[in-house]
């Protein structure tokens, strides 16, 4: 039999107790806030059909999908002309019909869209799971990775973004991460822009090249407009925009100057007003939040406000992100019905927390296991057993050591696991009616009576 290295694909990772541990706190915590809220579970299924998937995450988006083959000989139905024209795109369509789930949003609008009869509106739902994206893989970035959504659909009620930042709030304090920038702007904004320097058909174009600015710089953005068939006058023109500073109203002023009466733009200003103003009557952080022109999330499916949240201490990217999408269920036979929600990164909110050490002291090292019961001796063996059941029976999480061998090895596989009790029963410890209870931190160590071990540990 030929011999396989060990190894997972790249972008994928495999998790221990420990940090599965750490993960769930992040994710109970999200979780528990969204239900504050008022948000309800719903789940979608890992693959989607390709039309479903395709033409809403832009160009760069739609590069990576991960595409499922058909099932049996895909090969037999498979595009002959368009493989032999080495035609990727017609030869795909032939042989895959799914793909991953590249977000939780998309599949989020086709399951209202199918299920929209079932549903009360405004609906309020939050999906925590697994998305995959064929990116290139680096620091704090995956091809497989969780995102923690939440959307409302049916409204066009501002309070619906003015809530997801008390939900940005109220989860960074739990979580204890102090050091986080909430960006704001909206696509509105953003299309007026684009009609006041005359190029409102290359919106899209103009989106896609503000959102690499993190990554690209003003020269690199001026050359992906230019790359993108802006003139110079028109990059001049974007470049003096980028450039806007000063507090949330100063850069309105600003950006209110430069492109004039445009009536998306205004409205889109008016909005961002708005929102601002929500924020005064409530004891939100409001230093953390902070109007960003820049802001232009690739995706083609925003049409108005729009979020990003950055730990810039941390070095990772942004650890959530959101917005509004007025038109995107009707793409699926659902029209007139906007919506707006957040996606927090389960991953690199994880990565943030490792970084800057804000774990919980109670995470650091944590098993499941309360309490370790020795087994030495097959003299005593049933006096184990019953021992273990009824701790069992009592809601107390114990195990039993599977095998006799020496106390000195059991302490230690207590230790390496963390587990913080260890029981020891053997014959003497049987004839008195008392066993040893140690305690493994601080090495006290006392003889007790089982029931009294039991009451004493259900109080912990």
């Amino acid at each position: 039999m030929t011999k396989i290295t060990p190894s997972i694909p790249k972008g994928s990772r495999d998790f221990n107790a420990e940090t599965l541990y750490k993960r769930q706190f992040i994710l109970n915590t999200i979780q528990a806030t969204y239900e504050l809220f008022g948000f309800e579970p719903i789940e979608t299924p890992t693959m989607e059909k390709l039309d479903i998937l395709t033409g809403k995450y832009g160009e760069e988006g739609d590069k990576l999908l991960f595409k499922v083959l058909n099932s049996g000989d895909y090969l037999a139905k498979a595009n002959a002309e368009a493989i032999d024209a080495r035609n990727s795109a017609k030869a795909t369509r032939s042989i895959s019909e799914k793909g991953l789930r590249y977000d939780l949003t998309v599949p989020f609008a086709r399951y209202v869209a199918q299920h929209r009869n079932d549903i009360t509106f405004p609906f309020k739902r939050y999906q925590m799971q697994p998305v995959w994206r064929a990116d290139r893989p680096q620091k704090g970035r995956y091809r497989e990775f969780y995102q923690c959504d939440a959307d409302v659909i049916g409204t066009n009620s501002l309070i619906a973004e003015f809530e997801f930042l008390q939900i940005y709030d109220h989860v960074f304090r739990k979580l204890g991460i102090r050091g986080y920038e909430i960006k704001l702007n909206n696509r509105k904004i953003l299309a007026g822009i684009a009609e006041a320097i005359g190029t409102s058909e290359k919106f899209t174009d103009l989106t896609v090249a503000i959102d690499k600015l993190d990554k690209v710089g003003v020269e690199g953005v001026q050359k992906e407009l230019a790359n993108r068939g802006f003139d110079p006058t028109q990059q001049d023109a974007i470049s003096q925009i980028l450039g806007i500073t000063g507090c949330n109203e100063d850069r309105l002023k600003a950006i209110e100057a430069l492109i004039g009466d445009t009536e998306i733009g205004q409205q889109g200003i008016a909005e961002m007003r708005e929102l601002l103003e929500l924020l005064e009557a409530v004891t939100v952080n409001k230093d953390k939040i902070g109007v960003d022109i820049t802001l232009a999330r690739g995706l083609t499916y925003y049409t108005g406000t729009i979020f990003e949240v950055k730990v810039p201490e941390s070095g990772i990217g942004s650890i959530s992100g959101g917005g509004r999408y007025d038109d995107l269920t009707s793409m699926f036979g659902l029209n007139d019905v906007s919506g707006v929600g957040i996606s927090f990164g389960l991953d690199r909110i994880y990565d943030v927390m490792e970084i800057l050490s804000l774990w919980p002291e109670r995470l650091k090292r944590r098993s499941p296991t309360k309490i370790l019961v020795t087994y030495m001796d097959d003299a005593v063996k049933s006096n184990v057993i019953d021992f273990m059941e009824k701790l069992r029976f009592n809601g107390i999480n114990a195990e039993m050591y599977l095998e006799k061998t020496k106390l000195g090895k059991q302490f230690k596989y207590a230790n390496d696991k963390g587990i913080p009790i260890v029981v020891v029963i053997g014959s003497e410890e049987v004839s008195k009616g008392k066993f040893q209870m140690k305690f493994m931190e601080s090495g006290q160590q006392q003889e007790l009576e089982p029931a009294y071990i039991i009451n004493a540990l259900k109080r912990l």
